[in-house]
């Protein structure tokens, strides 16, 4: 038997033809890839493209293949079997809005002592989009020193880490005491931070609560009951832009970004910072119809959580999915102190995946 491709005729993976050359870059062993770090030791591109397969069979749910180049290995089938499926560890999203949403918490100390509570927290991330995670210490640099557990911290800016206080002069309104409403951060950065953390140090003053609005929710309710709003806030560039003394930051990107098979991809509304392109008259017109009905979704009770984060607090959330906003507060009424850093999806999926495995 020289062939190739092949098919299994049995188990997970009956009937789905494997070419040759696709196997061949999938076998593990020590004379394929690096037994430390799993990188091949060959190049795939210098493969011989008629190479064929001269034998296989299946023991322990592995995939045993010989070549016609005289290398033989194997392969995991379920590895195989859910690369092909699009079956992943790092859990879906799952739709929620106000009323079907109780606040996701959990404890430091115990996600940290516990290694399924950690996983479970991960995965209610990236289910949610968000945690709250409480009794830390209520110090500066401890949102670096929790998030640094995880992965790298993003600088930018801002510095490593930036402080949430009302100050005179500021270069963000977030620096002020003002409602900011539902919004993303930073969509003029190239990336966008994707992950944001906002520890609560002091909360003291009257107002200052938080709010959460999931915006893979509102992007489905578009897509289901406006479709031609949908349609232009997923085609249509805005230039998200920040100026300070020191730098001028600019980066095109839809408010709905979708990927290439039209799933939800990335959200980046800011209100305060998008310059609408300009647009024939009537799709103009749709599109300002457009963006307003989605910022009155994003600031409805239909879709928005919200909570007050008390000293000790950390919310974590997904800066490309989730906006998130504050009610005005007045800071002669007690101080309110949070420190934010950015990390990057890399560092919790890697985590995730690491733990799993």
């Amino acid at each position: 038997m020289v062939q190739q491709s092949i098919k299994i005729k049995e188990g997970k993976l009956k009937d789905i033809e494997l070419p040759s050359l696709w196997l061949r870059e999938r076998v593990v062993g020590d004379n394929f890839v690096d037994k430390n770090n799993l990188q091949r030791l060959y190049e795939p591109a210098l493969l011989d493209k008629n190479l064929k397969i001269t034998d296989f069979n299946i023991t322990d749910n592995f995939l045993n293949i010989f070549f016609s180049d005289g290398k033989n290995g194997k392969i995991n089938i379920n590895e195989i079997y859910n690369e092909i499926h699009g079956i992943d560890t790092i859990p879906s999203k799952k739709l929620w809005h106000d009323k079907s949403n109780e606040l996701k918490i959990y404890d430091n100390k115990e996600i940290f002592l516990n290694k399924d509570k950690f996983i479970e927290m991960l995965k209610s991330f990236y289910e949610y989009g968000y945690v709250i995670i409480e009794n830390t210490k209520p110090e500066e640099n401890e949102v670096i020193n929790f998030a640094e557990k995880i992965g790298p911290v993003r600088t930018t800016n801002w510095g490593k880490l930036f402080n949430v206080i009302s100050k005179p002069n500021p270069n963000d309104l977030a620096y002020t005491a003002l409602e900011l409403k539902s919004h993303s951060d930073n969509p003029y950065r190239k990336p966008v931070p994707g992950i944001q953390l906002l520890h609560c140090i002091a909360n003291e003053s009257i107002g200052g609560d938080s709010s959460l609005v999931d915006g893979y929710s509102v992007s489905k309710y578009l897509e289901n009951n406006y479709k031609e709003y949908f349609k232009v806030l997923t085609e249509t560039n805005v230039n998200f832009k920040f100026t300070d003394v020191d730098v001028i930051l600019e980066n095109k990107s839809k408010i709905i970004e979708l990927d290439t098979e039209g799933n939800f991809k990335q959200i980046s509304f800011s209100g305060r910072l998008d310059y609408v392109p300009l647009l024939e008259n009537k799709k103009l017109d749709t599109f300002y119809n457009a963006r307003k009905l989605m910022y009155e979704l994003c600031n409805s009770d239909q879709f928005k959580i919200k909570f007050r984060l008390s000293k000790g607090m950390i919310a974590m959330f997904d800066n490309l999915r989730l906006l998130h906003g504050r009610t005005k507060f007045d800071p002669n009424t007690g101080f309110r102190h949070l420190q934010g850093c950015y990390i990057d999806h890399d560092a919790t999926e890697g985590k995730l995946r690491r733990l799993l495995k």
